[in-house]
This record gives structure tokens, C-alpha cells and sequence, in this order.
């Protein structure tokens, strides 16, 4: 049977990282897709933290992966409640007025 190793993972990672890459750089006006590619980021690395920690042998890894999905989480939380009262105040959630949020 085919095996999976660790350069498949990593390949995996790395093509989900850049995913979340272009996904800021292309799109620089939608808020949420903005927060949807750095959170699938975070999920590339947290892939990558698994691979090398069940490659190794070693649990840290896996346990600093508990630590980003909870902070991950959180960041998402707030940054979704963050767009709700922004749209709730000024209608729109384009990139281009959140500028007008100073003062």
C-alpha cells in the first residue's frame, strides 16, 4: 500500500500557506476572506507542527498546535464580532474605509 511520509504533509502545508498567501495579496477588500486565508495559514502550520512532532517522536508540537487553534479561535471570535459592529455602524465592510475608524 501507498504510504504517506512526512515530505507529503509538508508539501500539503506548503501549498495550503500559499493559498492563504495569495488569498491576502489578491483580495484586498473583502475583510472576511482576509481573516479565511490567515487562519488558513494557521492551519498549514499547524500541519506542519504535526508532521514533524508524530516524525519525531516528540509531543510539543502537538501541544503548541492546541496553543494556535485556541489562539485561532479567539482571533476569529473577535475579529468576526469586530465586522459585525463595524457593518452594524458604517454599512460596508470594504478595506478601503476602515481607515475612517481613527480617532
Amino acid at each position: 500500500m501507498f504510504e504517506l511520509g512526512l515530505s507529503h504533509y509538508l508539501t500539503v502545508g506548503a501549498i495550503l500557506f500559499t493559498l492563504g498567501i495569495l488569498g491576502i495579496f489578491l483580495n484586498r477588500k473583502n475583510v472576511i476572506i482576509i481573516l479565511m486565508s490567515v487562519e488558513l495559514m494557521l492551519l498549514a502550520v499547524n500541519i506542519n507542527l504535526v508532521a514533524f512532532s508524530t516524525h519525531l517522536g516528540d509531543l510539543v508540537g502537538q501541544i503548541f498546535t492546541l496553543f494556535v487553534l485556541t489562539v485561532a479561535a479567539a482571533e476569529a471570535a473577535i475579529g468576526l464580532a469586530i465586522l459585525v459592529v463595524y457593518f452594524r455602524n458604517r454599512g460596508t465592510i470594504e478595506v478601503e474605509e476602515i481607515h475612517l475608524m481613527k480617532g
